[in-house]
């Protein structure tokens, strides 16, 4: 996800947080410190009310954490790839490979929110302990009951059926149970994010407008789901395209390959230039794939330091590229894409010899002519 920045692992998972998190734990920090605890127990310390309030926060960062361990857990448990986490504003983001059956993919959704409605059971339930109790742990029950009821709120709001949400993966595993197609059920269900996503970003702006600072936020979100709905709509329309092909019949051939102990001045002198491809493979000492690299990634190379920076020093390494052998399906080999690759693909022949590279172009072309052979045959 775009305006992220990787913080650790979870289970051994990339784990990333998004720059809304710190804006939702300062919005919801200051409201539980400055208005939530005083006005439920009045009469404390704005130190008191201060440190709760902390606390209270990093409680809700750990419950979002919660939240999507339950996704990554359950998807790894039923074979699932999971590439990345993301922690955002709503709960989060995995990135994963396909489930393979409706029925994996309805659960990997549905644990999330159910992950969130166990932590406000378990904290609505504690603090009302803690306030029958009464005297000074008045405001730590407050502030589990604070608790408790965001991480209701954040299961609910989840649950709306709109994809990038896990309401929306719910509703596109249903559809694809019982259509039996599962690029179908994604286009509807990408389809009804961007309505929803439509729908909040009204309603933020007419909110903020009549002077409810919240309002931005909520068109905020709006955004990011009718942005983020769009994208995996585009990837079931391609997806559908793709159905069949194989990626010999995708790939761009013959690959110019250049040798990884290059300079990177040497390498755009002797070979990138003269091959005038964005995309080209790298080989080892042996004569095997040791990576791939973009054009881009040699102009971001600055100009004092191409004499002496090796051409692997810049390039996505084997390791971090999306692999594929000729005979493979296209659809099977983009549920495994690597983001690192950028939907570049490599293809090597035994895993060794690169014989072809599938760019977004190449894609893109074919999604082109399968929809003109469809308009055609109407």
């Amino acid at each position: 996800m775009n305006g992220s920045v990787r913080i650790g692992h979870l289970f051994g998972v990339p784990l990333r947080m998004h720059w809304t998190v710190p804006v939702l734990v300062v919005l919801f920090g200051y409201g539980l410190g400055r208005q939530t605890l005083p006005h439920w127990t009045p009469g404390h310390s704005q130190v008191v009310y201060t440190v709760a309030s902390a606390l209270g926060a990093v409680a809700l960062v750990a419950s979002l954490l919660l939240h999507e361990a339950a996704h990554a857990v359950v998807a790894r448990r039923g074979g699932v790839r999971v590439e990345d986490v993301t922690l955002w504003a709503l709960g989060g983001v995995t990135r994963m490979g396909r489930p393979p059956t409706a029925r994996l993919a309805f659960w990997v959704a549905l644990s999330g929110p159910l992950a969130s409605l166990v932590v406000a059971g378990a904290a609505l339930g504690a603090g009302a302990g803690l306030h029958a109790a009464g005297g000074p742990a008045a405001v730590p029950a407050a502030v589990l009951a604070w608790l408790g009821w965001t991480n209701l709120l954040l299961a609910v709001f989840n649950l709306l059926p709109a994809i990038p949400m896990d309401g929306g993966r719910v509703l596109q595993a249903v559809l694809w149970w019982r259509t039996k197609d599962r690029e179908r059920a994604a286009r509807i269900a990408d389809r009804g994010g961007q309505v929803i996503g439509i729908a909040l970003i009204a309603l933020g702006w007419l909110a903020f407008v009549r002077g409810i600072p919240g309002g931005l936020w909520l068109a905020v979100i709006g955004f990011f789901v009718t942005v983020t709905a769009g994208a995996e709509r585009r990837q079931a329309t391609y997806a559908t395209a793709l159905r069949g092909v194989r990626v010999a019949d995708a790939m761009s051939h013959p690959v110019v390959t250049g040798p990884d102990w290059m300079s990177v001045e040497r390498f755009i002198t002797d070979v990138a230039a003269p091959a005038r491809h964005t995309a080209l493979a790298l080989l080892d000492f042996n004569g095997d794939a040791s990576g791939m690299v973009t054009t881009r990634q040699l102009a971001a190379v600055r100009m004092a330091d191409r004499a002496t920076l090796r051409v692997r020093d810049v390039a996505t390494p084997l390791s971090q590229c999306t692999l594929a052998a000729p005979g493979e399906l296209m659809t099977d080999v983009l549920e495994r894409a690597r983001p690192a690759a950028g939907l570049r693909i490599l293809v090597l022949e035994d895993g060794r010899r690169p014989v072809g590279i599938v760019t977004p172009h190449d894609i893109q072309g074919i999604v082109q002519r399968r929809g003109l052979d469809r308009a055609g045959r109407a």
